[in-house]
């Protein structure tokens, strides 16, 4: 099927490159893709492109890489040859996905039928850079997707459509992330379809209420602070996967990552948080401020991620060392 609604599409990483294909295979004629420069990457920091360039290319379609949209700033000149471009560039709507660049009213005010952005929480709860890492460190049994017309704000414009997905115990960061992806190229293809139909799409205010925001994740948050509650612990480790990882560090200062975890039924009454409990081929217990956490699958520096079992027969743990308590900031 082919659509005559010309979309104009901005957008980083993998999950905005799931909503990018599904609107090219839809049909709808994505005459601008706008995704963020080529960074370092990988252990030989060589520039690479992000996932929504190399799927642009690979289907031949126009892509800009300005630095900044805005006018005022370390790059003002590339801002304004990108907003020449936009302007110059004949489309009906721009759809933003964790594009990472904020978007100034001049540069919202251009599409004629605004800009969509496909955002990976329930707002208001959720706004920000990291939703899916908050939702699941925080504990909640549900998020999902977001279709919001865009305003100068940070994730705070009319809601256009939800859709709810449930947390799975079991769901990561990497896990949450697909299911949401998926989810938000249906819902945005479907709205399209609306848009092109109708003109216009209905938008709903957010409640005032229930506003959170998702700082983005910092390296310095993978060190495990074992006197925090095992089942605490334990959602950190699946919000961290795949990045930044949990860190746990022996007093020698030997660091492993920590990639499974859970909450284990063992006594840490009155042991100083951070003790090595048991060790055995299910994992190894570690007290913690409330409770105790079975460490399932870990990693060594420069290895690969293993079961506890595998971990444990290259690595010398044992019941009544200590974990390192992360300084407070």
């Amino acid at each position: 099927m082919t659509h005559t609604l010309r979309v104009v599409f901005a957008g980083t990483p993998e999950f905005a490159c799931s909503a990018l294909a599904a609107i090219h295979e839809a049909g709808f004629p994505v005459p601008l893709v706008l995704t963020q420069p080529d960074r370092p990457a990988g252990r030989g920091m060589k520039l690479q492109a992000s996932a929504v360039k190399r799927y642009a290319l690979d289907h031949e379609l126009q892509v800009a890489q300005p630095p900044s949209l805005r006018r005022t700033g370390k790059f003002p000149a590339e801002a304004a040859a990108a907003i020449e471009r936009l302007r110059a560039t004949p489309h009906d709507v721009m759809v933003v996905a964790a594009y990472g660049l904020l978007l100034p009213q001049e540069v919202l005010d251009i599409p004629p039928l605004g800009c969509i952005n496909i955002h990976a929480s329930l707002l208001p709860r959720w706004r920000g850079a990291a939703p899916i890492h908050r939702a699941i460190e925080a504990g909640d049994d549900e998020t999902g997707i977001t279709l919001m017309q865009m305003d100068a704000g940070l994730d705070t414009g009319g809601m256009i459509e939800v859709g709810r997905t449930a947390i799975d115990p079991r769901d990561t960061t990497a896990t949450l992330h697909d299911k949401l992806a998926a989810q938000g190229a249906r819902l945005i293809v479907d709205a399209l379809s609306r848009l092109e139909r109708t003109g216009a799409l209905p938008v709903t205010g957010q409640p005032g209420e229930g506003v959170s925001y998702a700082e983005k994740i910092g390296k310095h948050e993978a060190a495990l602070d074992w006197r925090l509650a095992a089942a605490t612990l334990a959602r950190k480790v699946r919000a961290f996967d795949p990045f930044p990882g949990g860190v746990a560090t022996l007093e020698d200062g030997t660091a492993f990552k920590v990639w499974a975890a859970e909450p284990a039924h063992a006594t840490s009454a009155g042991v100083e948080p951070g003790t090595i409990l048991a060790v055995s081929a299910d994992g190894v217990v570690v007290a913690c401020g409330e409770g105790a956490l079975r460490l399932t699958q870990l990693q060594k520096p420069g290895g690969k991620r293993l079961p506890a079992r595998e971990f444990l027969a290259g690595t010398a743990l044992q019941a009544g060392q200590r974990l390192k308590l992360p300084e407070a900031e």
